[in-house]
């Protein structure tokens, strides 16, 4: 079930409450990479010390732990519901960052294609000049095809091939 904000300005202290309030949309898309990180770690240790005092809160309604304090905890309900708002924070500042990555990751991608392509036609019009002219003495020179190579190798072709002819001589004889 959806937590308001209101309700969670009300489960968390005020600097848990700057914390998760920068992990929300709109503010989540004006915090810097580096700020993304640290904000990541900060709520991680929020959330795993939240984490082990609610699993302490059930050790203790349970009977299987001493009370931390002078009586024992009868509910953890706040601590849960505290828990259930870092975790959520959690994901989605992994989400923003695991996008980030991939958005860094398509423009870098991006730039090495077009560097390599720049260099390809580089290196294709030097050749075409210096490198496949034809001259007397010297015989010819090859031209480079421009169909594109077979990527599969010829042996698996025809296994394949015969893989199928197979197969249908096998539906053939039913």
């Amino acid at each position: 079930m959806a937590i308001s904000r209101k309700q969670e300005e009300r489960l968390l202290t005020e600097d848990e409450w700057h914390l998760v309030r920068q992990s929300h949309h709109p503010a989540i898309q004006g915090v810097s990479d580096e700020d993304l990180l640290k904000l990541v770690k900060q709520v991680r240790e929020r959330r795993d010390r939240s984490q082990a005092e609610a699993h302490r809160q059930r050790r203790e309604i349970r009977g299987k732990s001493a009370p931390k304090g002078v009586e024992p905890t009868r509910k953890d309900i706040g601590t849960r519901a505290k828990l259930e708002i870092l975790a959520m924070s959690m994901r989605r500042l992994n989400g923003e960052h695991a996008r980030r990555c991939k958005m860094h990751g398509k423009a870098q991608l991006v730039s090495n294609m077009r560097a390599a392509l720049a260099a390809k036609q580089a290196s294709k019009t030097e050749r075409d000049e210096t490198y496949n002219s034809r001259h007397a003495l010297e015989g010819m020179q090859s031209i480079e095809s421009s169909r594109r190579k077979s990527l599969m190798r010829p042996m698996e072709r025809g296994r394949l091939r015969k893989a199928g002819a197979v197969a249908q001589a096998t539906r053939d004889s039913r």
